[in-house]
């Protein structure tokens, strides 16, 4: 994709589920990481604290690139979120089964919508083609030990999966060729919803390198 015009109008078709838009940033993205007050393991940025921050020549350069994302998915009828993260909660309730973002998963929405993001700083989001994956309630040692967990007629149980979202969720194949999304791409993804023509895009975030959080736009 050439474009934000190209990204957001381009169809899923067949087997492609996630659209990027290919980009060399210009900037000091890591400035802007510095300079925000992180009070939680997530912080998020409004735009008028990016105005607010004092920045360099570069810094600033960074800035504008945000605030024209931001701005770009907002006219789009998006709703983006500009993140600083340190790290994501972890899910350690059933270790067999973590349901945590650092597991391959869909995103699942009730309506038509994509999910988009762009990792400007620190490790960037991976991607994992569906042939490659397989849904882990279908694994039968995994699917065996949610059973114990169920307790109720066996014609619910495949609610039960969904509503405590285990559905959405993938194991990656031995061989499989997780795809890096690079720092700087603007990345369209398929989502889980009624009118999709395609799957939904199988994707988790990264491991944080210790002391580098990411930058992250997310919606």
């Amino acid at each position: 994709m050439a474009s934000f015009r190209d990204l957001v109008s381009t169809p899923f078709t067949g087997v492609i589920n996630a659209i990027c838009w290919s980009r060399t940033l210009t900037g000091d993205f890591s400035e802007i990481v510095e300079k925000v007050a992180l009070s939680e393991n997530i912080t998020t940025i409004e735009p008028e604290e990016l105005f607010a921050l004092q920045l360099s020549e570069q810094g600033q350069l960074a800035r504008e690139i945000l605030l024209n994302d931001l701005q770009a998915l907002k006219d789009h009828g998006a709703l983006p979120t500009l993140n600083v993260i340190r790290n994501y909660d972890r899910d350690d309730a059933l270790p067999f089964f973590p349901t945590d973002v650092y597991s391959f998963h869909v995103d699942r929405s009730p309506i038509p919508v994509d999910t988009f993001l762009c990792t400007y700083y620190g490790e960037p989001s991976e991607i994992l083609p569906n042939a490659l994956g397989t849904q882990k309630i279908l694994i039968p040692e995994i699917r065996n030990e949610l059973k114990k967990l169920y307790h109720g007629p066996e014609e619910g149980f495949e609610s039960f999966l969904s509503d405590h979202f285990f559905d959405l969720h993938y194991q990656a194949h031995p061989d499989a060729n997780i795809i890096n999304l690079g720092t700087g791409n603007l990345w369209r993804l398929t989502t889980d919803h009624p009118e999709s023509p395609v799957p939904p895009c199988l994707h988790r975030a990264p491991e944080e390198q210790p002391g580098q959080p990411r930058l992250l736009l997310i919606c």
